[in-house]
């Protein structure tokens, strides 16, 4: 082979590569601090929120998606490293999952190995919020080519909060401010201008970004036209029976200390579920600038997006307030996935799915290799058909403070063990005929071998 020939194969190789590189589907990934399914697209048809419910009419929306553990850190360790949280060993906010598993590979770092360009944006691994707002917190540098770290003046003006329990800490306060200014001044505002940029400077090779919401989570901070958007009068807070609580062992509702909202009065609470209303929509319309650019930058037909958040939140149900409860508020959370290739107008799935299940999914649709070491399964065959055949249920569990509770859902049941084999308390809901799971079937003697049956099937998955 002559020199003219060997450049010109080089070339043409050289070619070859790019073209291949280019194909590669791109990947934005969007989590959102605890939000719950309280959206338009999930039936509430008062929650302002367009452009997530624009990006479910596009892609699948799994009804029924499930987190593994009801807490930021737990869950978002074993949604980027696709093990459960019994595998990773995380089961507080308090722990870094790279201190029990130093040689993880986690969802970006995939991407990162293959050849794509990674970047964060505000809050993907762990971070306390709002006291980490404007630092990495306990991130996972080696994941990442680049990351930003958002703050905006609500950090700045979190002494001008309305507080209605001012003896619980920051992070976990029932309070919110109406904020001045406009939506570009705060975190979220800062972290969506950012990921643009990134998107307008990498949208010529492969890229994964994960973008990180901070709102709705607690402090409820947006800016005042969101609040406008929502009427107090029209803000209800769920009904709770009287003596609700002999109804359930106490560890059931034990995340909620002053039980019940804290010891909220009802205007109080009401106001505090009015302004987590008004984080979603400000959220959403921040997600809607992000999905406006990916098409006016001519990614749309070569970038999966996927939209989640890291787990359920209660506004009042059962009486309880944020998370680390197992019931269907707490566990249950908004997953999103749409894949370009696959065509718009996507229907919704209502099989029952995992977070755990979001890595095989991404990394499979990317076309990398999915690792044989993940605890979930591949979602492709139902973002294909969201009608298939599946027949696998959702595993969640919590350890918050003495209370150790485990669960699992099936298309029919919720069951949950408190404390070793169900010593401190079980319950069993029917998800067909009590939704709301406001009726606690345990102690029912019809129901005994359903129990039967879905204590071997809990204690058979969380014993192995």
């Amino acid at each position: 082979m002559n020199l003219w020939s060997r450049l010109s194969f080089t070339f043409s190789f050289i070619l070859l590569l790019s073209a291949s590189l280019q194909a590669r589907p791109n990947v934005l990934f969007i989590a959102v601090d605890d939000l719950n399914t309280r959206l338009g697209c999930y039936g509430f048809e008062h929650i302002h929120s367009p452009n997530i419910n624009a990006l479910a009419k596009r892609g699948v929306r799994f009804d029924r998606a499930y987190c593994q553990y009801p807490s930021c850190g737990p869950s978002r360790a074993s949604v980027l490293t696709g093990l459960r949280p019994h595998s990773t060993g995380i089961l507080s906010n308090k722990i870094n999952f790279r201190e029990h598993l130093p040689d993880a590979l986690t969802l970006p770092l995939h991407f990162k190995n293959n050849d794509y360009y990674t970047a964060r944006v505000g809050k993907i691994f762990h971070q306390s919020v709002p006291t980490d707002i404007g630092t990495g917190g306990p991130d996972d540098p080696d994941s990442w080519t680049e990351v930003i770290n958002p703050r905006g003046r609500d950090k700045d003006e979190e002494d001008q909060l309305t507080v209605y329990t001012p003896q619980l800490p920051l992070p976990d306060q029932m309070c919110f401010l109406k904020a001045a200014g406009k939506d570009s001044e705060q975190t979220d505002g800062i972290a969506i201008d950012a990921t643009i940029s990134l998107l307008k400077e990498h949208r010529d090779e492969p890229f994964f970004i994960a973008t990180g919401l901070y709102r709705p989570h607690i402090p409820y901070i947006a800016p005042k036209t969101y609040f406008d958007l929502y009427s107090l009068e029209k803000t209800l807070l769920p009904f709770l029976p009287v003596e609700y609580s002999n109804s359930v062992p106490a560890a059931a509702l034990a995340s909620t200390s002053n039980w019940p909202n804290f010891g909220t009065s009802e205007l109080q609470a009401r106001e505090c579920i009015l302004a987590y209303d008004a984080c979603v929509s400000f959220v959403d319309a921040q997600i809607g600038r992000l999905l406006s650019a990916v098409e006016s930058l001519g990614l749309a037909e070569n970038t999966i997006i996927v939209l989640w958040g890291d787990h359920g939140y209660h506004l009042g149900e059962h009486g309880l307030w944020r998370k680390n409860s197992l019931f269907e508020e707490s566990a249950r959370a908004p997953l999103i996935i749409y894949d370009p290739r696959l065509g718009d107008n996507q229907a919704d799935c209502k099989r029952i799915v995992e977070f755990v299940d979001i890595f095989p999914t991404v990394t499979s649709r990317a076309g990398l290799p999915v690792p044989q070491s993940l605890d979930g399964v591949s979602l492709v065959p139902l973002l294909q058909d969201p009608e298939a055949e599946w027949d696998r249920p959702a595993f969640c569990e919590v350890h918050f403070r003495e209370h150790n509770g485990r669960s699992v859902r099936t298309e029919e049941w919720r069951y949950i063990e408190w404390g070793e084999k169900g010593k401190a308390g079980i319950q069993l809901y029917d998800q067909v005929g009590d939704a709301l799971e406001m009726n606690n079937l345990a102690q029912n003697p019809a129901h005994r071998e359903t129990i039967a049956s879905l204590q071997v099937l809990l204690r058979n998955h969380f014993d192995q």
